[in-house]
Protein backbone atom coordinates (compact mmCIF):
# COMPACT_ATOMS: atom_id res chain seq x y z
CA UNK A 1 0.00 0.00 0.00
CA UNK A 2 3.18 2.19 0.07
CA UNK A 3 1.89 4.16 -3.30
CA UNK A 4 -1.83 4.11 -2.48
CA UNK A 5 -1.71 6.60 1.00
CA UNK A 6 -5.44 6.86 -0.41
CA UNK A 7 -6.03 3.10 -0.41
CA UNK A 8 -9.36 2.72 1.00
CA UNK A 9 -10.71 6.29 1.84
CA UNK A 10 -13.97 7.62 0.29
CA UNK A 11 -13.38 11.54 -0.51
CA UNK A 12 -16.15 13.71 -1.33
CA UNK A 13 -15.85 16.22 -4.03
CA UNK A 14 -17.50 19.16 -4.00
CA UNK A 15 -16.24 21.26 -6.68
CA UNK A 16 -18.26 22.07 -10.31
CA UNK A 17 -18.53 18.73 -12.21
CA UNK A 18 -16.32 19.96 -15.38
CA UNK A 19 -13.73 20.76 -13.41
CA UNK A 20 -13.81 17.94 -11.20
CA UNK A 21 -12.20 15.13 -13.74
CA UNK A 22 -8.50 15.63 -12.88
CA UNK A 23 -8.75 15.74 -9.36
CA UNK A 24 -10.96 12.47 -9.47
CA UNK A 25 -8.31 10.51 -11.47
CA UNK A 26 -5.33 11.72 -8.74
CA UNK A 27 -7.64 10.49 -6.02
CA UNK A 28 -7.95 6.71 -7.62
CA UNK A 29 -4.48 7.18 -8.68
CA UNK A 30 -3.64 7.57 -5.13
CA UNK A 31 -5.89 4.65 -4.38
CA UNK A 32 -9.11 6.28 -3.39
CA UNK A 33 -12.84 6.72 -4.24
CA UNK A 34 -14.17 10.19 -5.28
CA UNK A 35 -17.58 10.61 -4.35
CA UNK A 36 -18.73 13.47 -6.99
CA UNK A 37 -21.01 15.64 -5.39
CA UNK A 38 -21.12 19.29 -7.16
CA UNK A 39 -22.18 21.63 -4.91
CA UNK A 40 -21.46 24.59 -7.70
CA UNK A 41 -22.84 24.79 -11.22
CA UNK A 42 -21.73 27.08 -13.61
CA UNK A 43 -24.02 29.14 -15.67
CA UNK A 44 -24.29 31.57 -18.26
CA UNK A 45 -25.38 34.84 -17.24
CA UNK A 46 -28.66 35.88 -17.63
CA UNK A 47 -28.12 39.41 -19.39
CA UNK A 48 -25.15 39.14 -21.64
CA UNK A 49 -25.29 43.16 -22.51
CA UNK A 50 -22.83 44.47 -19.75
CA UNK A 51 -19.69 42.05 -20.37
CA UNK A 52 -19.94 41.96 -24.10
CA UNK A 53 -19.92 45.68 -24.59
CA UNK A 54 -16.84 45.81 -22.26
CA UNK A 55 -15.59 42.82 -25.00
CA UNK A 56 -16.27 45.37 -27.95
CA UNK A 57 -14.09 48.04 -26.24
CA UNK A 58 -11.20 46.04 -24.71
CA UNK A 59 -8.31 47.68 -27.09
CA UNK A 60 -9.12 50.65 -24.14
CA UNK A 61 -7.61 48.43 -21.29
CA UNK A 62 -4.32 48.43 -20.12
CA UNK A 63 -4.63 45.32 -18.20
CA UNK A 64 -7.25 42.64 -17.93
CA UNK A 65 -7.52 40.19 -14.61
CA UNK A 66 -9.25 36.41 -15.22
CA UNK A 67 -9.86 35.65 -11.44
CA UNK A 68 -10.64 32.03 -12.20
CA UNK A 69 -10.43 29.21 -14.95
CA UNK A 70 -14.40 29.88 -14.98
CA UNK A 71 -13.57 33.58 -15.90
CA UNK A 72 -11.32 32.16 -18.63
CA UNK A 73 -13.33 29.92 -20.12
CA UNK A 74 -16.33 32.02 -20.41
CA UNK A 75 -14.68 35.57 -20.96
CA UNK A 76 -12.27 33.63 -23.71
CA UNK A 77 -15.59 32.43 -25.58
CA UNK A 78 -17.33 35.33 -25.83
CA UNK A 79 -14.41 37.45 -26.78
CA UNK A 80 -13.57 34.82 -29.27
CA UNK A 81 -16.64 34.99 -30.52
CA UNK A 82 -16.92 38.69 -31.23
CA UNK A 83 -13.14 39.72 -31.94
CA UNK A 84 -9.51 39.58 -31.53
CA UNK A 85 -7.65 39.52 -28.59
CA UNK A 86 -5.57 42.45 -28.08
CA UNK A 87 -2.21 41.61 -28.64
CA UNK A 88 -1.08 44.97 -26.59
CA UNK A 89 -3.17 43.93 -23.54
CA UNK A 90 -1.56 42.98 -20.54
CA UNK A 91 -3.18 39.64 -18.24
CA UNK A 92 -2.68 38.34 -14.87
CA UNK A 93 -4.59 35.88 -13.01
CA UNK A 94 -4.93 34.37 -9.32
CA UNK A 95 -3.71 30.71 -9.84
CA UNK A 96 -1.80 28.08 -12.34
CA UNK A 97 -5.31 26.47 -13.12
CA UNK A 98 -6.15 29.97 -14.90
CA UNK A 99 -2.34 30.29 -16.52
CA UNK A 100 -2.66 26.97 -18.29
CA UNK A 101 -6.19 27.57 -19.40
CA UNK A 102 -4.92 31.33 -20.85
CA UNK A 103 -2.10 29.16 -22.14
CA UNK A 104 -4.20 26.99 -24.13
CA UNK A 105 -5.71 29.59 -26.13
CA UNK A 106 -2.42 31.06 -26.75
CA UNK A 107 -2.39 34.01 -24.05
CA UNK A 108 1.52 34.14 -22.87
CA UNK A 109 2.90 36.25 -20.43
CA UNK A 110 0.47 36.37 -17.58
CA UNK A 111 1.19 37.69 -14.34
CA UNK A 112 0.18 35.06 -11.30
CA UNK A 113 1.56 34.84 -7.86
CA UNK A 114 3.69 31.64 -7.55
CA UNK A 115 2.89 30.55 -4.12
CA UNK A 116 -0.42 31.34 -2.84
CA UNK A 117 -3.27 31.88 -5.39
CA UNK A 118 -5.55 34.33 -4.34
CA UNK A 119 -6.29 38.11 -4.52
CA UNK A 120 -3.84 39.04 -1.94
CA UNK A 121 -0.88 37.31 -3.76
CA UNK A 122 -2.10 38.70 -7.09
CA UNK A 123 -2.04 42.46 -5.24
CA UNK A 124 1.53 41.78 -4.01
CA UNK A 125 3.26 42.02 -7.03
CA UNK A 126 5.21 44.73 -8.54
CA UNK A 127 2.87 45.32 -11.77
CA UNK A 128 -0.14 45.87 -9.81
CA UNK A 129 1.32 48.33 -7.23
CA UNK A 130 1.93 50.78 -10.07
CA UNK A 131 -1.29 51.24 -11.85
CA UNK A 132 -2.05 54.66 -11.54
CA UNK A 133 -4.09 55.78 -14.09
CA UNK A 134 -4.22 52.53 -16.07
CA UNK A 135 -7.48 51.06 -17.11
CA UNK A 136 -7.96 47.53 -15.73
CA UNK A 137 -11.05 44.72 -16.50
CA UNK A 138 -11.59 42.36 -14.21
CA UNK A 139 -13.11 38.89 -15.54
CA UNK A 140 -15.53 37.54 -12.85
CA UNK A 141 -18.41 35.90 -11.58
CA UNK A 142 -21.78 37.75 -10.45
CA UNK A 143 -21.20 38.85 -7.06
CA UNK A 144 -16.90 38.19 -6.58
CA UNK A 145 -15.21 39.52 -3.85
CA UNK A 146 -14.21 43.22 -4.28
CA UNK A 147 -10.62 42.90 -2.92
CA UNK A 148 -8.96 43.38 -6.33
CA UNK A 149 -11.05 46.12 -7.52
CA UNK A 150 -11.18 48.31 -4.39
CA UNK A 151 -7.74 47.84 -3.94
CA UNK A 152 -6.40 48.62 -7.34
CA UNK A 153 -8.83 51.59 -7.25
CA UNK A 154 -6.92 52.86 -4.26
CA UNK A 155 -4.21 53.08 -6.35
CA UNK A 156 -5.14 54.89 -9.21
CA UNK A 157 -6.23 52.75 -11.53
CA UNK A 158 -10.03 53.02 -13.66
CA UNK A 159 -11.60 49.52 -12.70
CA UNK A 160 -14.86 48.11 -14.39
CA UNK A 161 -16.22 44.33 -13.82
CA UNK A 162 -17.38 41.86 -17.12
CA UNK A 163 -19.37 39.59 -14.69
CA UNK A 164 -19.49 36.60 -17.08
CA UNK A 165 -21.05 34.14 -15.68
CA UNK A 166 -22.88 33.26 -12.38
CA UNK A 167 -22.91 30.60 -10.16
CA UNK A 168 -25.66 28.38 -8.72
CA UNK A 169 -26.68 26.17 -5.92
CA UNK A 170 -27.38 22.36 -7.99
CA UNK A 171 -30.57 20.81 -7.81
CA UNK A 172 -29.05 17.56 -6.61
CA UNK A 173 -30.32 14.24 -4.36
CA UNK A 174 -28.25 14.13 -1.37
CA UNK A 175 -30.10 10.73 -0.63
CA UNK A 176 -26.90 8.33 -2.94
CA UNK A 177 -24.33 10.35 -0.77
CA UNK A 178 -26.36 9.89 2.76
CA UNK A 179 -26.51 6.34 2.20
CA UNK A 180 -23.18 5.91 0.96
CA UNK A 181 -22.11 8.13 3.91
CA UNK A 182 -23.69 5.66 6.72
CA UNK A 183 -23.10 1.95 5.10
CA UNK A 184 -19.28 2.92 4.01
CA UNK A 185 -18.75 5.87 5.51
CA UNK A 186 -16.80 9.69 3.95
CA UNK A 187 -13.60 9.66 5.43
CA UNK A 188 -13.00 13.10 3.65
CA UNK A 189 -14.58 16.14 2.27
CA UNK A 190 -12.84 18.52 0.00
CA UNK A 191 -14.08 22.07 -1.00
CA UNK A 192 -12.32 24.56 -3.24
CA UNK A 193 -14.53 27.45 -2.57
CA UNK A 194 -16.23 29.09 0.66
CA UNK A 195 -19.83 29.47 -1.41
CA UNK A 196 -19.34 25.86 -2.24
CA UNK A 197 -18.58 24.47 1.43
CA UNK A 198 -21.99 26.50 2.04
CA UNK A 199 -24.05 25.01 -0.53
CA UNK A 200 -22.87 21.47 0.28
CA UNK A 201 -24.16 21.88 3.80
CA UNK A 202 -27.39 23.28 2.79
CA UNK A 203 -27.85 20.30 0.28
CA UNK A 204 -27.05 17.64 2.71
CA UNK A 205 -30.00 18.51 5.14
CA UNK A 206 -29.68 17.82 8.95
CA UNK A 207 -29.04 14.31 8.59
CA UNK A 208 -25.59 15.23 6.70
CA UNK A 209 -25.35 18.31 9.21
CA UNK A 210 -24.70 15.57 12.15
CA UNK A 211 -21.81 14.05 10.11
CA UNK A 212 -20.14 16.61 8.99
CA UNK A 213 -18.60 18.06 11.91
CA UNK A 214 -17.13 14.89 12.80
CA UNK A 215 -15.31 14.37 9.16
CA UNK A 216 -12.20 16.01 8.17
CA UNK A 217 -12.72 18.72 5.40
CA UNK A 218 -9.64 19.50 3.00
CA UNK A 219 -9.47 23.17 1.83
CA UNK A 220 -6.88 24.98 -0.05
CA UNK A 221 -7.08 28.37 1.61
CA UNK A 222 -6.96 29.88 5.19
CA UNK A 223 -10.27 31.81 4.23
CA UNK A 224 -12.33 28.54 3.30
CA UNK A 225 -11.05 26.78 6.45
CA UNK A 226 -13.16 29.86 8.65
CA UNK A 227 -15.84 28.93 6.51
CA UNK A 228 -15.66 24.90 7.40
CA UNK A 229 -15.32 26.19 11.28
CA UNK A 230 -18.24 28.39 11.26
CA UNK A 231 -20.21 25.37 10.15
CA UNK A 232 -18.72 23.36 12.75
CA UNK A 233 -16.23 21.33 11.22
CA UNK A 234 -14.02 20.55 14.10
CA UNK A 235 -11.14 19.09 11.75
CA UNK A 236 -9.91 21.38 9.17
CA UNK A 237 -6.66 20.81 6.99
CA UNK A 238 -5.65 23.33 4.42
CA UNK A 239 -3.55 21.69 1.60
CA UNK A 240 -1.11 23.03 -0.88
CA UNK A 241 -3.16 24.83 -3.83
CA UNK A 242 -4.58 23.13 -7.24
CA UNK A 243 -5.16 19.53 -7.85
CA UNK A 244 -1.89 18.28 -6.69
CA UNK A 245 -1.50 19.96 -3.32
CA UNK A 246 -5.19 18.82 -2.33
CA UNK A 247 -4.28 15.31 -2.94
CA UNK A 248 -0.73 15.94 -1.73
CA UNK A 249 -2.59 17.26 1.62
CA UNK A 250 -5.11 13.98 1.57
CA UNK A 251 -2.14 11.98 1.30
CA UNK A 252 0.20 12.86 3.89
CA UNK A 253 -2.86 12.94 6.62
CA UNK A 254 -4.37 9.59 5.83
CA UNK A 255 -0.44 8.30 5.17
CA UNK A 256 0.59 9.47 8.77
CA UNK A 257 -2.45 7.13 9.94
CA UNK A 258 -1.63 3.52 8.43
Amino acid sequence: MRGKPLAGKNVVVTRPAHQAQAFTRLIKDAGGRAILFPAIEIRDVKDPWSVTRLVDRLDQYDLAIFVSPNAVERAMKLISGRRKFPRRLQVATVGGASVRALERLGITGVLSPQRRYDSESLLELPALAAVYGRRVVIFRGEGGRELLGETLRERGAVVEYAECYRRVKPELDAAPLLEAWSREGVDAVTATSSEGLRNFAEMIGPSGRERLPDTPVFVPHPRIAEAAQGLGVRKVIVTGPGDEGMVTGLSAYFGAQR
